[in-house]
């Protein structure tokens, strides 16, 4: 068995700092633009909700995505 590359705390601590960053901004966002997509069309409740938590769903995708591409530019290990 190879032996692993030992981890790159400044690139680790980088990637979770952009994560935390990045994820309440975008997850927010998307999640207040549902809540006020509901509000402005005077949907029922429970038609709100959806959009809120698929719009949320939707913010948590693109956040994968971007922590994808930012842990090719910053690899952990290395």
């Amino acid at each position: 068995m190879a032996a692993s590359k030992p981890i790159n705390w400044q690139n680790t601590l980088t990637i979770v700092s952009v994560g935390i960053l990045v994820g309440t901004e975008l997850v927010g966002m998307s999640w207040a633009a549902g809540w006020a997509l509901g509000g402005i069309f005077d949907l029922p409740p429970v038609v709100r909700y959806g959009i809120e938590i698929f719009s949320g769903l939707l913010g948590f995708t693109g956040l994968f995505y971007f922590l994808r591409a930012a842990l090719k530019v910053e690899p952990i290990r290395g």
